[in-house]
């Protein structure tokens, strides 16, 4: 067992106000997540299936709140829920938000290599 800090995840996407930092464990990754207000990563997502993120994501938001863009249409989640993200999914920050999720290592890799490649 292991208690993790911020500090202790690996930086994969950083700038614009935005901070995805990433620790595998197990065959499960555990995401810390910072956006501003107003981030949108939507036009990140182009090019996936359906142009949306298509890794599922289990967690807990920290701070702020973020909509989640699917097919069928937007939700918002709150500092203080837990949520299941299933497939499907982008985020918008409504309010300067953090989260925390744990996603299947090889499928949130698929993602990762997506919106770096720019």
């Amino acid at each position: 067992m292991e208690a993790l800090k911020r500090d202790d995840f690996d930086v994969r996407i950083a700038g614009n106000g935005i901070d995805f930092r990433t620790k595998e464990q197990g065959g499960s990754t555990m995401s810390w997540v910072v956006l501003p207000k107003g981030a949108n990563l939507t036009p990140a997502l182009k090019g996936l299936e359906g142009d949306l993120c298509q890794c599922p994501h289990w967690g807990y938001v920290l701070k702020g709140h973020v909509r989640m863009h699917t097919s069928n249409g937007a939700k918002d989640y709150r500092a203080g829920e837990a949520f299941y993200w299933a497939p499907g999914h982008a985020p918008e920050a409504l309010e300067d938000s953090e989260y925390i999720d744990v996603s299947p290592t090889d499928e949130l890799e698929e993602v990762i290599a997506h919106v770096t490649r720019g």
